[in-house]
């Protein structure tokens, strides 16, 4: 988040050195800090209490408990820890090659120790849902995680979020190609359920050592209630997961249209209510669709602007979609930045209401990916995810100072060596440059005293001139005899 004096591809070259989740603290109390909590208003000088990984307590009168470990934030912000709720880093691969991998999970392709985790701690991110990019049909089970940790296990917040389906064109496939693929898909898990419903209704019946005495339709009928995740395959199993609410649905809409086929084909197949639409730029058209949701949708930070020729002038007309998003009332949350507060930014330079911007980053985006009751503010009763900062968090000056992610302290800048080593070298380069700044202007000022000297040499030799002075002419002309003291030759020689 604030590592804002240094460009991207410095900052992702960085380490931190950060608390263990073994050193936990059961309670901790925060106090004497300016307290943006999302939700109500900013307390200026407020106290807050964790205990067991929870916030228990929030506001000025909050006293710490005699084992409490005591955080002095005075002088400080402190904001709730910050959300990714949609990006495929931090992992190897981010796409499937096969169109549908509804039975694949993103947790075995997850690196709990590539740079990406170590620089959206340092930025201040808190929780981060993985998925599969957008390239297939029906993409993995997504997992949300915690950005410390040196096992998947470790690392994970919620286990499995839901599955990536997509209704626009991908992966070399057009708009009809990609939704045949899609239909057939549920067309074939149909057809397995009806048979798989039908042998276990007979397999119950002979276990008891009866006989099957209905038809095949009766059998299916009454063989569907013995169906379990257990008894599908892999392939269908995490469909059936979907339709009945155990995992979520994030919808990838590239145009307006999209939306609307997504809609009908998430009721039909009865998962609408635990759907989350992720937006392309021109799904801003379909506002009325979206109003229809459930939850915030989800914008990367790619797509705030759409960019169209007008149909008679060919002339380009921008627009900023967060913009039409909230004057329709529509919630939104922002995905796939390790700087979210940049993006916050963003929308706030772009005439975004502040506390907007902020919900964009963190409540929003918690409601986005099913947590909305854990995470995305500061209230008693969520994780005790927190940034301590060193002043307000859309300031390009402000530094993520602590991390405190379910009440442990996992971050420390002072501790961060990448950081240090980086401040050193962009310090050390500095100094060097100026060093060499001040070697050149010192050899450019030498160079212009010695051609003032010369200039002033010359002046010298042209006023004294290459003529001599009156006083050495004179003595020349006393030195030489004059013609007018010549003796005179005879005129007509000697005479005799």
């Amino acid at each position: 988040m604030m590592i804002r004096l240094f460009a991207t591809t410095a900052v992702l070259v960085l380490a931190v050195c950060t608390t263990t989740w073994a050193q936990f603290t059961d309670k901790v109390l925060i106090e004497g800090a300016k307290i943006i909590p999302v939700v109500g208003d900013v307390i200026e000088k407020g106290n807050i209490l964790i205990e067991n990984g929870k916030i228990v307590a929030v506001g000025v009168d909050v006293k710490a408990p005699f084992d409490a470990k005591v955080i002095d934030a005075s002088g400080k912000t402190v904001f709730p820890g910050m959300i990714d709720p949609y990006t495929s880093s931090g992992l190897d691969i981010p796409n499937e090659s096969v169109p549908v991998a509804s039975f694949v999970r993103v947790a075995d392709a997850i690196d709990p120790s590539a740079r990406y985790f170590e620089n959206a701690l340092r930025g201040g991110l808190t929780s981060i849902h993985i998925a599969q990019g957008a390239n297939a049909v029906i993409s993995g089970v997504t997992r949300v995680v915690r950005p410390i940790g040196m096992m998947v296990s470790e690392i994970t917040v919620e286990a499995e979020g839901g599955l990536g389906i997509v209704f626009s064109a991908a992966g070399g496939r057009d708009v009809a190609g990609q939704l045949a693929t899609l239909r057939g898909t549920f067309r074939s898990f149909d057809r397995y359920l009806k048979r798989l419903a039908e042998k276990l209704y007979e397999e119950e019946q002979k276990k008891d050592g009866g006989e099957v005495r209905v038809g095949p339709k009766e059998a299916r009928k009454l063989g569907a209630k013995l169906i379990k995740p257990s008894k599908i395959e892999d392939r269908y199993r995490n469909l059936w997961r979907i339709r009945h609410g155990e995992l979520d649905v994030y919808a990838h809409c590239s145009r307006a249209m999209d939306v609307q086929t997504a809609l009908d084909f998430a009721k039909a197949q009865g998962f609408a209510d635990n759907m989350t639409i992720v937006l392309g730029s021109e799904t801003f058209k379909a506002v009325r669709r979206l109003k229809k949701l459930s939850r915030p949708v989800i914008l990367s930070k790619s797509q705030f602007v759409h960019r169209e020729a007008d149909r008679m002038t060919q002339e380009p007309i921008d627009t900023f979609v967060p913009d039409v998003l909230m004057k329709n009332g529509i919630e939104f949350a922002i995905a796939g930045s390790e700087e979210p507060w940049y993006e916050a930014a963003r929308l706030v330079r772009n005439g975004i209401p502040r506390q907007k911007a902020l919900e964009a980053i963190t409540l929003n985006a918690a409601k986005a990916i099913g947590l909305g009751a854990r995470l995305g503010s500061i209230e008693p009763g969520k994780d005790g995810n927190i940034l301590i900062l060193s002043g307000d968090p859309l300031d390009t000056m402000t530094w993520v100072e602590h991390v405190f992610i379910e009440g442990r302290h996992v971050y420390d800048n002072k501790k961060d060596l990448r950081l240090r080593h980086l401040l050193q070298g962009a310090f050390d380069t500095k100094l060097a440059a100026d060093k060499k700044s001040a070697a050149a202007l010192e050899a450019k000022n030498a160079r212009a005293d010695k051609e003032a000297k010369a200039k002033t040499d010359e002046k010298s030799k042209a006023s004294k001139g290459d003529k001599p002075a009156k006083s050495d002419e004179k003595s020349k002309a006393d030195s030489k005899p004059s013609d007018a003291k010549k003796s005179p030759a005879p005129a007509g020689g000697s005479k005799n």
